[in-house]
Order: C-alpha cells, then structure tokens, then sequence
C-alpha cells in the first residue's frame, strides 16, 4: 500500500511542539514584565538634586501642594517648582529659613549661575498617553489618588500602577475617587469629617435642589425633603451618622455631571 503523507509530516507534531514551547517562553517572560511593578514603575524613587521632604513640609509644616505645583489647577501638565519657589523661603535675601543648609547647596548654585534645578521625573505618562491635570483636579480627584500619601514620604515615589486598566477602574466607579474641591490639597481628608449641614448646604448654595439631593440618596418618592435637616434624616438612615466616600461622590457625580469616558479616544489621541 503506498504512504498517504509524506515523509515530512512524520515532524510536524515535534514542531507544533517547539513552536509551542517558544510562545509559552514569550508569554511567561511578558507576563513577568508587563504584568510586575517593574513595568508600571511602581516603587520607582530617585534621589532628587535637592533632598526635599514632602514629609516634613507637607506632612509636618502643612505646605500646600499648589505652593510648588502651582498650575494643576489650571494646566494640563503639573509645574515643578522653579529655584526662585525655593528662595521665597530659604533665599538669605528672603525667608532665610536654613540659608546656609548644605542640602541647600544645589539651590544657592543654580541661583548663581541661572541654571535651573533639574529635578527627576517620577511620573511619567507614556507619548500616546493624554492626561490633563486641571480637568481632574477641578471635578474633584485630589493629588493622593494618583500620587498616594505623599504627605507620609520622605523621598517622593511611584506609588501606583497609572495602567490603562488602573485609569479605567477609576473611570467607570469615579464616586470611590471624588471629593469638595476645597479638600482637593487635604491629604489627611476623610469623610467622615465632613459636616453633613455643610456640605449639603454648599450644594442648595450651587443650586441643587432638595429633591435633586434626596433622589441621589435614593430617597423613596413619599420621603421628600421639606428642609435641609429633614434632608440631612433622610441621609442618616441611608448611610449612617457619619457620611461615607459613597455619599460624598455620587452627591458630586451626580451634581457636576460626571461622566468619565471610556473608550480609546478618551486618552490616546
């Protein structure tokens, strides 16, 4: 009887094996790479030109992050601070605060010869990335949720993914991030702290109305509000004596509107 495949096909399977081989290699090795804080950077902490302790400023003396960062709210990228931000405070013709300071030394140098600090990157969105820091700044995402506690670090690091799945988690659940505006620059903000009379009573100010507010409660039809205390009961029973992030961000989702996009075009452009 004569053979019905050739000869070759007697290596195939040991092929299809190989090939098989190589593609569980590359996948491993990806995953190993792509899927590890190695890639999204976390943990990442260079040693600046100039050791500046978000700590101890921030932390400890209550610094205000727009001090130094001045144009997030009004810019899509984040300023660093500029030498002469520096010498408001620590200038010998200024503030004179540890004037003399050897950590200082970089910045009395690039005052002398104009050369301004080169201060290291740590945050860094890929090129086919947008992301613009004043939108999410002024819909109530505070420095924290992207840069973490950094009120707690000595030395600045990368303390979250920024993958496009970590974005999106965000984007789709947007309450879990929210919060006033004036507790944007509030690292150690909690909700619990906040004043249910005012916070509502800053929201009937801005225009919502009573209803409005109970309906995102998620007050029963018969259980309308008639003033901001009856409101404010209506809140206790739904979420407790104190108010909770879930409140607080569907109250502001709710409000401004909040729709974050998730498609492609949203941040690759």
């Amino acid at each position: 009887m004569g053979n019905y495949f050739p000869r070759w096909i007697n290596w195939l399977p040991l092929k299809i094996a190989v090939c098989l081989g190589f593609v569980a290699v590359g996948a491993g090795a990806a995953a190993s790479y792509y899927f590890t804080p190695k890639y999204t950077r976390v943990g990442y902490e260079p040693t600046q030109p100039v050791a500046f302790s978000h700590r101890q400023h921030v932390g400890e003396l209550g610094l205000d992050c727009r001090y130094c960062h001045s144009y997030v709210e009004s810019s899509s990228h984040a300023n660093v601070p500029t030498n002469e931000t520096c010498y408001n405070c620590h200038g010998p013709d200024k503030g004179q605060v540890k004037k003399d300071s050897v950590k200082l030394a970089a910045v009395r140098e690039a005052k002398e010869t104009g050369k301004p600090l080169e201060w290291i990157k740590i945050h860094k969105a890929p090129d086919y990335v947008y992301f613009n820091h004043s939108v999410h700044i002024n819909r109530g995402v505070s420095c924290v949720s992207c840069h973490g506690q950094v009120n707690d670090m000595e030395v600045v690091k990368h303390a979250e993914p920024h993958s496009m799945g970590w974005c999106l988690d965000c984007h789709r659940k947007p309450e879990d991030s929210l919060r006033p505006l004036d507790q944007i620059t509030n690292l150690n903000y909690k909700p619990e702290q906040l004043s249910r009379e005012d916070f509502y009573g800053k929201m009937v100010a801005k225009g919502a109305t009573l209803e409005q507010l109970a309906e995102t409660i998620g007050a029963k039809e018969e259980a309308k509000p008639t003033d901001l205390q009856s409101l404010i009961s209506i809140a206790e029973k739904a979420y407790g004596p104190k108010m909770t992030q879930t409140e607080v961000g569907c109250q502001i989702k709710a409000r401004w509107h909040i729709t974050p996009p998730e498609d492609c075009t949203a941040c690759h452009r």
